[in-house]
């Protein structure tokens, strides 16, 4: 299968840069596909998993919390708020945010304070979900 660059990377720095055949992602309108000799096009991430399909087919699945998704004359770059590989996601630090924000939720929060703990509560759950 033809392949494209792929490069993926977040305020830390570059984590990944390689051909690959396909990368999944979750944007802010629904998952999408890109192959190679997509279009040009940007749109914004949204949280959810994302699965990058290498040159040899082996699949690389990972947690994205959010960022941006561009494909310009061929390339695709991710620059992601968070990017974790799923080999590298802390189960416990994960599951233990998860039941803090739970805990949050049922203090009858408002406001601001509401959406925070719900968008901490959905990036724990999108961590567990992919390191499954």
């Amino acid at each position: 299968m033809k392949t494209f660059p792929l490069s993926i990377g977040t305020p830390d720095g570059l984590l990944f840069n390689d051909n690959v055949e396909r990368i999944i992602v979750r944007s802010v309108t629904g998952d999408l596909a890109i192959l190679a000799d997509h279009i040009n096009f940007v749109t914004a991430l949204g949280m959810g998993e994302s699965t990058v399909v290498l040159e040899d087919g082996t699949r690389k699945t990972a947690a994205c919390i959010g960022g941006m998704l561009s494909v310009m004359d061929g390339a695709c770059h991710v620059l992601a708020t968070t990017w974790e590989w799923k080999e590298d996601i802390d189960v416990e630090r994960a599951q233990n945010a998860k039941n803090h924000a739970e805990a949050l939720l049922e203090s009858k929060l408002e406001g601001k304070e509401l959406r925070l703990a719900e968008a901490k509560l959905n990036r724990a759950l999108v961590r567990l979900s992919v390191a499954k």
